[in-house]
C-alpha cells in the first residue's frame, strides 16, 4: 500500500489570516486522511498564532466530528438518491437509515465518489472575529426536519451529563452520526468553560452549518482592548488634525457659510487645492471637461465630499506617507477606495453610500499605518504594556503586524471626531455582519472592494470571501469577481498613470 501523501501547510498564510481576521477555509469531497491530518495542522498553527495550544485537543475533536457529520450527510444523500427514498418521508427515512450503516460501510468508495460527483462538499471555515474563535462546518446540503429535531434532543439530552462515562452509558446511536459524538462535543466545551450554547446547527436551502464559537480567555481580551485604547491614548503625535484642516472643517460647519467663503478658505492652502481637484478629475467624477475652478470644484462635490476630502488629506498628513511600508499600505488603501466606489456604483448606485465609501476605503487601514508610522517610544511603550500585563510575545508581534488594527483604526477615528459612518467603515471592514444595519451596505462594500485588492495579490482565495456579502451584491461566482477585478483593475491603472 502506498504511503499517505502529506500536505504542507502554508503558515504564513495561517499567520496573516490570523493577524488580519480573514477567514481560513479548506474544501473537501470526501474528507480522506490526509485532509484531515492537514486540517489538524491547520488548527494547530492557527492556535499557536494566538497563544492558545491548551485548546487544541478540544478544538480538533470538534472538527473532526463535525466534518464527519457532515460527510456522513452527504453519504446520506446520494445513498437515499440511489434507492429512489425520499429523506423527508417518515417511513422512506425509517427504512433508508434500517440499512445505511451496513450497506455504506461496505462499499463507502462508491457512496463517497458519488457524493464527489454530485459536488457534495464538506468546507471548514476557521477565523479570529471580536477576539472569538469562529469555527464553522458547512456541507452543501440542507437539513431535513427529521435529523434536526434528532440533534436538538441529542444536545438537549447532553445538558444531563457531566462526564463522558455517564454519556457512555446512557448514549448510544448506531444509526446516525449525530449520536454520542455531538454529546462528546458538548462535554468538551463545558470542561473550557462553555456550554451547548456556544454550540449550534442551522439550514438553509443551499447549506447545513453547524457552527462553534469559542471566545479567547477573558484576561486576554480585556488586555487587548486595554492595550488598543492605551496605544490611542499614548500617541502623542497625533493628538488631533492639522490646525489648516481645523479651521476648513471649522468653517464648513457653520450653516451661514458660503460656498465662495469656503473655497477661499480652501484655496488659501496649495496642498488642499491640488488633492481636491486632483479627486474632481478623476475618473470615479467622469467629468466631460477638467475643472480648473476651486469654487466649482467646491460645488461639485458639495459640503459632504469637501468634508471627507479633509478626513483622508488630514489623515495623511499626520500619518505621513515617507517609509516603504506605508506607501504600500496608502497604495492599498487608494486601490481599496477606488474599488469600494466602482463597486457601489455596479450595484447599489446609492448617493448616500457613493459620498462616503471612498474615504472609507482610504481610511480603513489606519490601524495598520498607525504602526508603520510609529516611532520608536511608541512601540517602547507597547512592549512595556505587553510586559507589565504578562502578555505573550506573540501579542506584540500579532498587534505590529495588524491584528486587532481595525479596532486601533476606529478609536483613532474617535478620537479625531470622525462621523460615525467611517468609523463602522474602519472598525467592521473584516467583520461585517457585525455592523450596525445602517451602515451595512457601506462596510460590505469597504470589506468586498479590501478582499478584491487581497485576492488580486495571491493573498485570499474566493473560498474566503463572506457568503452573504457576495450575495448581497449578487455575486455567486469567481468568474463573476475575476471580470469585476479585470475591469477595476484596468481603470485603477489608467487613473493612476504618471
Amino acid at each position: 500500500m502506498a504511503p499517505v501523501k502529506e500536505l504542507a501547510v502554508d503558515e504564513a498564510k495561517v499567520k496573516k489570516a490570523v493577524q488580519s481576521g480573514i477567514p481560513l477555509t479548506i474544501t473537501t469531497y470526501t474528507l480522506p486522511h490526509e485532509i484531515e491530518a492537514y486540517i489538524e495542522k491547520v488548527i494547530t498553527i492557527f492556535l499557536k498564532q494566538i497563544e492558545k495550544e491548551n485548546l487544541k485537543d478540544y478544538i480538533v475533536y470538534c472538527v473532526q466530528e463535525l466534518a464527519v457529520n457532515a460527510k456522513k450527510a452527504n453519504t446520506k444523500r446520494v445513498y437515499f438518491m440511489e434507492r429512489g427514498l425520499d429523506l423527508n418521508n417518515p417511513k422512506d427515512y425509517k427504512d433508508g437509515m434500517d440499512s445505511f450503516k451496513e450497506d455504506t460501510l461496505t462499499n463507502i468508495g462508491h457512496y463517497l465518489q458519488l457524493q464527489k460527483e454530485k459536488g457534495l462538499y464538506i468546507k471548514l471555515i476557521l477565523q479570529i472575529k471580536n477576539n472569538i474563535i469562529h469555527i464553522e462546518v458547512r456541507n452543501n446540503v440542507a437539513i431535513t426536519k427529521i435529523e434536526l429535531i434528532r440533534i436538538h434532543d441529542k444536545l438537549a439530552r447532553s445538558r444531563q451529563y457531566d462526564n463522558l462515562e455517564d454519556a457512555l452509558g446512557q448514549v448510544l446511536d448506531d444509526a446516525e452520526g449525530a449520536g454520542l459524538g455531538l454529546v462528546i462535543l458538548v462535554l468538551m466545551l463545558k470542561k473550557i468553560g462553555l456550554n451547548e450554547d456556544s454550540f449550534d446547527i442551522s439550514s438553509n436551502e443551499k447549506e447545513t452549518i453547524a457552527r462553534v464559537l469559542i471566545p479567547m480567555d477573558k484576561v486576554l481580551v480585556e488586555n487587548f482592548e486595554a492595550l488598543s485604547a492605551s496605544i490611542v491614548d499614548n500617541v502623542k503625535s497625533l493628538p488631533q488634525f492639522p490646525e489648516n484642516i481645523l479651521l476648513v472643517q471649522k468653517l464648513i460647519g457653520d450653516p451661514k457659510a458660503e460656498i465662495t467663503n469656503i473655497a477661499r478658505k480652501i484655496s488659501m492652502d496649495p496642498a488642499i487645492t491640488a488633492d481636491l481637484l486632483k479627486i474632481v478629475n478623476s475618473a470615479q467624477y467622469m467629468l466631460s471637461k477638467k475643472v480648473d475652478s476651486i469654487a466649482e470644484a467646491v460645488k461639485m462635490m458639495g459640503i459632504r465630499g469637501i468634508k471627507n476630502l479633509l478626513y483622508s488629506y488630514g489623515t495623511q498628513q499626520v500619518l505621513g506617507e515617507e517609509s516603504a511600508d506605508k506607501k504600500a499600505l496608502w497604495e492599498h488603501s487608494y486601490k481599496t477606495a477606488f474599488y469600494a466606489f466602482n463597486l457601489v456604483k455596479a450595484f447599489h448606485k446609492d448617493p448616500n453610500v457613493l459620498d462616503d465609501v471612498y474615504v472609507g476605503g482610504i481610511l480603513h487601514d489606519m490601524g495598520k499605518i498607525l504602526f508603520a508610522s510609529a516611532h520608536p517610544d511608541l512601540m517602547d511603550h507597547i512592549r512595556q504594556f505587553c510586559t507589565q500585563k504578562s502578555l505573550p510575545s506573540a501579542t506584540f508581534e500579532n498587534l505590529s503586524a495588524g491584528m486587532n488594527h481595525a479596532d486601533i483604526g476606529a478609536l483613532i477615528a474617535e478620537k479625531w471626531n470622525f462621523p460615525e459612518v467611517l468609523v463602522n467603515a474602519i472598525r467592521y471592514h473584516h467583520d461585517p455582519r457585525s455592523a450596525p444595519e445602517k451602515y451595512r451596505t457601506l462596510v460590505d462594500t469597504v470589506y468586498l472592494a479590501n478582499m478584491f485588492c487581497e485576492y488580486e495579490n495571491g493573498n485570499v482565495t474566493f473560498d474566503q470571501f463572506d457568503p452573504a456579502v457576495l450575495e448581497s451584491f449578487g455575486i455567486t461566482t469567481k468568474n463573476q469577481i475575476d471580470s469585476l477585478l479585470t475591469r477595476f483593475a484596468a481603470g485603477f491603472k489608467k487613473e493612476n498613470k504618471t
